[in-house]
C-alpha cells in the first residue's frame, strides 16, 4: 500500500482520554489514528464524521491513517 494514498473515510471510534481511533474507509478498511494525526492540530474529532485523510506503515504491522481532515459537507 503507497504511503500516499489518500483515501475517504467516516470516523468509527473515538476516545477523548486516550486521544486515539478508528477510522473506516470506504471500501471497509479500519485504519487506527492518533490525535496528533488530526490535521488542523485540534486534537478531538467527532463520530460518524466524513474525513480524508492519507494512509502510512504504523505500528508493528499495521497500517495507520494520518493527516485527517474533515470533509466539506455535501450540498
Amino acid at each position: 500500500m503507497p504511503a500516499s494514498d489518500a483515501r475517504l473515510g467516516t470516523v468509527a471510534t473515538f476516545d477523548v482520554d486516550h486521544g486515539s481511533g478508528t477510522i473506516k474507509d470506504d471500501n471497509g478498511d479500519t485504519f487506527f489514528f492518533h490525535c496528533t494525526s488530526i490535521a488542523d492540530g485540534s486534537r478531538v474529532i467527532s463520530l460518524r464524521i466524513r474525513v480524508m485523510f492519507e494512509v502510512r506503515a504504523g505500528g508493528p504491522g499495521r497500517w495507520e491513517a494520518f493527516d485527517v481532515r474533515p470533509t466539506p459537507p455535501q450540498a
